[in-house]
């Protein structure tokens, strides 16, 4: 991509590149602020009381979360690659959390999940399903006219 903020194409990024982008990054971020808080040992732990804004976190939630953020960066690169990224997003969350449903609290939870997470899966399923159906007419282009 060009200094400019354009693609190959020449034009700017669209509001769903824009979000793919963001939420990789965002993802990429707290997946790897997780370690520092959970370290790297008992991976699958439930109910660790160990969390990133009240978001419960276990060794592979933050995997789970950095591979979601690294998906995003790469597939957000093109509209094609961010709506198939958002589309990723909304399945993969929706099923989070209707496992959520099913596993919080439980002792076989491997990615233990509390209320606050189960509220951000479903806030990113919806996420995702904006990236993935939202209508494009023109890029973004933050060059002066």
């Amino acid at each position: 991509m060009a200094a400019t903020g354009h693609n190959a194409t020449g034009r700017g990024k669209t509001v769903p590149e824009i979000l793919g982008l963001a939420f990789g990054a965002i993802y990429l971020l707290v997946g790897i602020v997780g370690f520092f808080i959970t370290g790297f040992d008992d991976f699958f732990a439930h109910n660790t009381n160990e969390t990133i804004l009240g978001f419960e976190i276990n060794g592979m939630h933050n995997v789970v979360h950095i591979l979601i953020g690294l998906a995003g960066l790469a597939l957000s690169r093109t509209l094609a690659g961010a709506r198939t990224y958002g589309w990723l997003l909304a399945i993969g969350y929706g099923a989070a959390f209707v496992y959520g449903l099913i596993a919080m609290g439980k002792d076989w939870d491997f990615l233990s999940i509390n209320t606050a997470d189960n509220v951000l899966h479903i806030a990113t399923a919806i996420v995702g399903l904006v990236i993935a159906l939202l209508p494009v007419r023109n890029a973004v282009d933050n060059r002066r006219v």
